[in-house]
């Protein structure tokens, strides 16, 4: 599932105010990270992760491995935050169709 402009604007409307519901810290990306992740996902569709890292390239390449592994879709990377969405099959959120 790939997201339209359109749809990613929406999403990022509906993230605003929401708050990192997991923090990536030193111990980096390990699989109970993952887990926590793909629990968050389930549950709200759309969710804030913040990856504390140094280097710009870390952060980059931790956000790929994130949205990789969750197969969820990438809204935004600002900073050290990154907004990834996933559909559930209670379908919480709404997509427009273009």
């Amino acid at each position: 599932m790939s997201l339209t402009n359109k749809q990613k604007q929406h999403l990022k409307s509906l993230a605003h105010h929401l708050k990192p519901v997991v923090m990536i810290g030193a111990n980096g990306l390990t699989e109970g990270v993952l887990v926590e992740i793909e629990n968050a996902l389930g549950f709200h569709e759309l969710i804030k992760v913040k990856v504390s890292a140094e280097e710009r390239e870390t952060k980059k390449l931790i956000c790929d491995a994130i949205v990789r592994e969750t197969g969820a879709e990438q809204v935004q990377q600002i900073g050290s935050i990154l907004t990834i969405y996933r559909t559930s099959e209670a379908k919480k959120i709404t997509l427009p169709k273009n």
